[in-house]
């Protein structure tokens, strides 16, 4: 069992449907905050039990858990198998790979950024890599209970299969000779973002198509890796949107 924790996140998780335990309240909290929560539970037959601060901190390990935990099952990773066959009925489909992100607030960042831009899943590796865990959750608002997670051994036999899926391939690089605004996202795409502190790393890039960078103004090396996902995926979905509906 694991515990979600945060206002949004536990409603986010109650209104998912996935299997829950029980809703864990803070004794003597804010009522007001947390109606919706007790609605949900209340329709759900879900155990709703009151305990004190001391008891939440232990089991979240924060105490930035805002009163409310809900005890689940544990995390389920999607299959690539599962998100490929959502793709097909898609005419651009958007799939966000992570080349070993380890900080969780940007893995949880860069999961709220591809749900809110329709992404149709993220993939990320099995080792030397941020999992989704409970502090993902909350950084991700909940949307790491709505976005497809693939957990994959090889990154790159994953691009592999993507293009023999039709997917072309774009790396997310500060020195990528391919401006950002430059390019067609018209067909199935996939964006690798690097870690934050190598980038991409040299097996991976070699199997992206295109190398893209943001062009900036200021004299600074690049953005942090969120950032620049939510910058890249923007520009991708609207140019997309933009050819679906008929522009130039």
């Amino acid at each position: 069992m694991q515990a979600i924790y945060g206002v949004h996140p536990v409603a986010e998780a109650l209104k998912n449907g996935g299997k829950i335990e029980q809703i864990v309240l803070l004794k003597g909290g804010k009522q007001g905050d947390i109606r919706e929560i007790l609605e949900i539970a209340t329709r759900r037959g879900i155990p709703v039990v009151y305990r004190d601060r001391k008891y939440l901190n232990a089991t979240t390990g924060t105490s930035h858990h805002q009163g409310v935990i809900c005890i689940y099952e544990g995390y389920r990773y999607a299959s690539i198998d599962n998100v490929l066959t959502n793709c097909k009925s898609r005419e651009n489909a958007l799939i966000l790979i992570l080349d070993s992100i380890t900080d969780p607030q940007n893995l949880g960042s860069l999961i709220r950024t591809a749900l809110c831009f329709g992404a149709a899943g993220l993939v990320i590796p099995e080792n030397r890599a941020a999992s989704v865990t409970p502090s993902v959750i909350k950084t991700s608002a909940g949307a790491a209970l709505h976005l497809p997670i693939v957990r994959v051994v090889n990154i790159s036999k994953t691009i592999d299969r993507l293009k023999e899926e039709g997917f072309w391939i774009y790396g997310a690089d500060a020195s990528g000779e391919e401006n950002l605004h430059h390019l067609d996202y018209s067909s199935h795409a996939g964006l690798v973002m690097g870690s934050e502190g190598k980038g991409i790393r040299p097996l991976v890039r070699k199997k992206c198509d295109f190398m893209v960078s943001i062009p900036m103004t200021a004299a600074i090396d690049s953005l942090n890796v969120s950032v620049a996902g939510g910058i890249i995926l923007y520009e991708m979905t609207r140019s997309q949107n933009t050819l679906n509906r008929g522009g130039g």
